[in-house]
């Protein structure tokens, strides 16, 4: 049965506010992580790299904000601390500089697992009925998985 935010159960908004923030968390560690390499991104694909670091993190600041605001929505709490987000986060910080293979790299698993907590996220939702944040889940999901294989495709 689909349900709005006001008839979730206090369990289920309990476990979509937790997956959601896994998401958040990510999103915001993933975010920095292409900023980082946005302003040190160097060689030969400077330009189209540069750039596509720029709209990677200008996608994810907005998903964020996306994000915990359906967390709100469903009257749960939205994580917002850095180090809250940090010690969740299954994405990590990138120490040091590295090249624009391993910037690449770093960036395309990020994607990768944020897909994957969206699609988590996504079923948790839907186990509870809450189709509208399974929809939100669904499309920030997808949009990962563009990254992914514009990132991949640079290292091919």
């Amino acid at each position: 049965m689909t349900q709005t935010a006001a008839a979730l159960s206090t369990d289920a908004r309990t476990e979509i506010a937790d997956a959601l923030n896994q998401a958040v968390a990510e999103t915001a560690v993933a975010t920095m992580l292409a900023q980082n390499f946005h302003w040190n991104v160097t060689g030969m694909a400077f330009g189209p790299l540069h750039e596509l670091f720029q709209q990677i993190y200008e996608d994810h600041f907005v998903a964020q904000d996306d994000l915990a605001e359906r967390i709100r929505a469903i009257d749960a709490h939205a994580e917002g601390t850095l180090a809250g987000m940090l010690k969740r986060s299954k994405v990590s910080e990138f120490q040091g500089s590295g090249s624009d293979r391993e910037m690449i790299k770093a960036l395309q698993e990020a994607q990768e697992t944020l897909a994957a907590t969206l699609a988590g996220a996504g079923a948790t939702a839907a186990a509870h009925g809450d189709t509208l944040t399974e929809d939100l889940c669904i499309e920030r999901g997808q949009t990962h998985e563009k990254f992914a294989w514009f990132l991949r495709s640079h290292l091919r």
